[in-house]
This record gives C-alpha cells, structure tokens and sequence, in this order.
C-alpha cells in the first residue's frame, strides 16, 4: 500500500512503483551504513516516495500488518541515520519525512522550510525555496561570524490546493 498524497494539480493518486522505490530504499539503507530490514525498506520506501509528509499514525494505517513498535524503530532508525526527518508539528504530532541533509561530518542536518495546510493538516517539504547555504549565509549576516544551524523550523501555514478549491 502507498501513502500517496494526492498532485497538487487534484484528481487521482500517483501510482506507487514500489520495486524501484524498493532498491532506492536498499541502496540509500546501504550507503548509510543501516542494517536492512524488511521493515525499514518498505517505510522509507514509502517514504520516498511521498510528495508530503507523514504521520506515524498515517504510516500505521497504510502498513496495518506492521507492528507499532517496529514502525516507531524503523522511523527512529531512519531518522537517526539522515535518510528522513522529522517535523514538529504545532499540533504536538510528529511527521515524517524522506531526506536530510549532511555537513562534512556526516551528521544529518534539517535545513529547510515546510508548507502546512492549516484545514487538512497535511505538511510539505519545501526543499527549493530554502537552501541550506543561503539561510546560512543570512544566519552570519544578522548574527554576525560564528552562528552555525543545524535545525531550522521555518513554517508557513496556508491551504493546501487540494483545501483552497
């Protein structure tokens, strides 16, 4: 089962190939040096190809065979490792979602916004508009040499396309 949102366009979910989602889950679990399991290939599968952030609830109801603790290890596992990252939400709900990013040292780094749809509550990396060197640079420009982030929680609340219509 995919967790798919649906375009921002409307109409019909994507359709999930869960193969190809499956080897670029085992590849990226191998680059991080992750043991595989079934169970961390098949979220962060699912993962990757989301176009929005999830819930663990939400990652529970598409994978009801998989038990909750698993889940939260493998969401845990992934988060750990940089291969996802996790939005706190003002709603006091985590979500996840695939991808972080790395500094020299390896250590995996949440430089980006999000977009949250404030009638659905559904939340949107916005990896385009936020890169990582330019919010750095505008960092050290106000706080002056020295400041360095690692997280950024920058969140913009609207309705989503799907809500607006």
């Amino acid at each position: 089962m995919s967790l798919k949102a649906k375009p921002a366009t409307g109409g019909t979910s994507r359709k999930f190939d869960e193969p190809r989602m499956a080897a670029l889950a085992e590849s990226q679990l191998r680059n991080a040096s992750v043991r595989i399991t079934a169970a961390r290939v098949k979220v962060l599968a699912a993962l990757l190809d989301a176009q929005r952030a999830f819930s663990h609830q939400d990652v529970q109801d598409a994978f009801a065979d998989m038990d909750r603790v698993t889940l939260y290890r493998a969401l845990d596992c992934l988060t750990d490792a940089g291969l996802a990252h996790k939005i706190a939400g003002d709603d006091r709900v985590f979500r996840y979602s695939a991808g972080a990013e790395h500094h020299a040292d390896c250590t995996p780094h949440h430089q980006h916004g999000h977009f949250k749809c404030t009638r659905c509550a559904k939340v949107f990396c916005l990896d385009s508009i936020a890169e990582a060197g330019l919010l750095q640079n505008a960092l050290q420009e106000t706080l002056g040499k020295g400041f360095q982030s690692h997280d950024i929680e920058f969140t913009i609340k609207g309705w989503c396309a799907d809500c607006a219509q």
